[in-house]
């Protein structure tokens, strides 16, 4: 294992006896990180590790099996040295693949990342509603099941962007793409024909709300955007509860992970500190393919 610390950080994980839960949120990146700022915000209390899968990013290009294969042994090594009390999967490619194969493994609860489509079908005025998200999301039966179940009323069109969560790692990085190629990304999401015109946008991987200022202002016009961190957050605190009255978490009971480490720069490590992570450590495990 490496460690990576922040100038002026330190960290101790056998040196936390409090009684807070510790919360593990796991991504095949950065995407997750949207969905951190929302559970910290429910439970500021905690002790939390942020894990980014690095080394075999992007999921969308690994087959099913591969995918599930490689969560399982990357939750194992994680559940085995933080040993967290909940765990959110904050990854739409990973939740839809392999989270029944989790559930089955670990006594740990898992909270799930899923497509919003039934927020936006409730959202909707016109009844066009969009879903963005990777190729591997739009294409999963999984997807197509939720939509004939919440959403069979509405003209719903699926967007799979190979493109956008490698942006979002890049804006993160201070390393934003031209506006021009955003816009490529995002114009097949807006509809407009004698019926109507598309007036929600739901935003199917957690990389994407990384983008979602230069999203909104690029948009040909305006929409309401679904971002399915808030909810996820609000399910945390269902099942573990509410914070605990009279602590607060120490900035160093919270730290990220990651498997590869290869693209951890000096940007990249301000942009961790600023979402609350301080402290960056290797978990050296690399993708291998047979």
């Amino acid at each position: 294992m490496r460690i990576d610390l922040l100038a002026g950080a330190s960290y101790n994980s056998a040196v936390m006896p409090s009684p807070v839960p510790t919360i593990l949120v796991f991504d095949s990146g950065l995407g997750g990180l949207t969905v951190f700022s929302e559970v910290l915000k429910a439970r500021p209390d905690a002790r939390f590790v942020y894990a980014g899968d690095d080394a075999a990013f992007p999921y969308g290009r690994l087959s099913e099996q591969t995918i599930i294969v490689r969560v399982l042994a990357v939750m194992e090594r994680l559940i085995g040295l933080y040993d967290p009390q909940l765990v959110v999967v904050a990854c739409n490619t990973a939740s839809t693949i392999v989270l029944p194969h989790l559930r089955e493994r670990f006594s740990v609860p898992f909270v799930g990342t899923v497509p919003a489509i039934k927020p936006a079908a409730q959202a909707t005025q016109t009844g066009y509603i969009t879903m963005l998200a990777t190729s591997a999301t739009v294409t999963r039966e999984y997807t197509r099941d939720l939509v004939q179940t919440y959403a069979a009323d509405c003209k719903v069109n699926l967007v799979g962007s190979r493109l956008l969560a490698g942006f979002a790692e890049a804006e993160l990085a201070g390393n934003p793409v031209s506006d021009e190629e955003l816009i490529e990304e995002l114009q097949p999401c807006f509809i407009e024909d004698e019926g109507g015109r598309t007036d929600v946008v739901s935003l199917g991987c957690t990389h994407y709300p990384l983008l979602l200022p230069r999203l909104q202002k690029l948009a040909p016009w305006p929409v309401t955007w679904i971002d399915p961190a808030p909810a996820i957050a609000r399910r945390v605190t269902q099942l573990i509860g509410s914070p605990i009255p009279g602590h607060e978490a120490d900035e160093n009971e919270a730290l990220a992970v990651f498997t590869g480490g290869a693209g951890i720069t000096a940007a990249f490590r301000e942009a961790l500190r600023a979402k609350g992570l301080p402290v960056v450590m290797i978990e050296d495990m690399p993708l291998l393919q047979g």
